[in-house]
């Protein structure tokens, strides 16, 4: 009877823990959605000398008829920080995201952004390069 009654319990979580996820930041597609469209989803940024920041801007155009507004742009990690414009873009205007990457470490990089916005579909953005040592100055040392 234990068991029954354990496993009467059981199946309503089993059931909702294999049901379908639902995406809170998704909004339901409509004519009048929000919709961008960025110049460039990713970009290289060669070899960079390390200890040396650089940035990266995404520019992208709200192509919808409602204003597109970017809620949240996270980084893969701890040394990629986004920032991106917070008022709503109307439609036939622009805004951006630019991904600072920290140069810390020796060796080739690739990170990814994670755009949340009301256009429904997260946007990834992804930048790249290889950070190689600073080149020593050359002046030769005085005798």
């Amino acid at each position: 009877m234990k068991k029954f009654l354990f496993a009467l319990l059981l199946l309503p979580a089993i059931s909702f823990a294999q049901s379908p996820a639902t995406n809170v930041n998704t909004a339901p597609k409509t004519p009048d959605a929000p919709q961008f469209q960025f110049k460039e989803d990713s970009w290289d940024f060669g070899t960079i000398p390390m200890g040396t920041p650089v940035t990266h801007t995404f520019e992208y155009t709200s192509t919808g008829k409602n204003p597109v507004v970017v809620s949240q742009a996270t980084a893969s990690c701890g040394c990629t920080t986004p920032v991106w414009t917070k008022e709503p873009v109307p439609n036939g205007k622009t805004g951006s995201i630019a991904v600072t990457y920290n140069a810390a470490r020796e060796g080739s990089f690739m990170k990814t952004v994670t755009v949340l916005s009301n256009t429904g579909d997260p946007k990834y953005l992804t930048i790249k390069g290889t950070v190689v040592a600073k080149k020593e100055d050359a002046t030769p040392a005085q005798k």
